[in-house]
């Protein structure tokens, strides 16, 4: 479910705890996580509702100025049905503080060896990783297609890859590419790149 930058300051802040989609089935359940720009968003319940049965306040609740422009904004978005979404804050991304940790001891070096090993060994195009990081700490700022294309890879896949190595805190996604984070710089440095 994408939201948007400032409805994520709104919810962080509490004034946003609703969030209506047209789906044809639901996209997200009770109970899950969301991992956003500014932090992590925890959906409470997900319901159908009929257009009819919104109120006022669940427009105000939802970020919208009145009902009449929370139901413009879902009529443009074609007639499938309408999930209304109760949501909130559930605070800061965890991979946020991974990442700064540069402090690398030899046990995090060798999970972190490990981990990458087994991702190359699992990978249907050879190994990847220590291609992936060098060219990320080579050209950051630069966007997925342009590093994807000067490895001879696809956009897409090549973007699931470097979504791998920000699990693991080794990367960050900037408004332009990637950088390599403190952690993978640490990392790059201790396997001698």
């Amino acid at each position: 479910m994408q939201i948007p930058l400032r409805t994520l300051e709104r919810i962080r802040a509490g004034e946003v705890t609703l969030a209506f989609r047209r789906w044809e089935r639901a996209r997200a359940k009770a109970g899950g996580r969301q991992r956003t720009a500014l932090g992590v968003v925890r959906i409470d319940s997900v319901g159908r509702v009929a257009r009819s049965k919104i109120s006022r306040e669940e427009a105000r609740l939802a970020g919208y100025p009145s009902l009449a422009s929370l139901l413009r904004e879902l009529d443009a978005r074609g007639d499938a049905p309408i999930w209304r979404i109760s949501l909130h804050w559930a605070g800061e991304d965890p991979r946020r503080a991974l990442r700064e940790r540069s402090d690398l001891d030899a046990a995090d070096l060798s999970e972190l060896r490990s981990r990458l090993d087994r991702m190359d060994k699992a990978s249907n195009h050879g190994p990847w990783t220590g291609e992936t990081l060098a060219l990320i700490a080579a050209r950051p700022e630069t966007l997925a297609a342009e590093l994807a294309s000067s490895v001879g890879r696809e956009r897409l896949p090549f973007k699931r890859d470097v979504r791998k190595l920000k699990e693991l805190g080794l990367t960050e996604s900037l408004e332009r590419g990637y950088r390599l984070s403190p952690r993978g710089r640490a990392f790059l440095e201790a396997e001698g790149g």
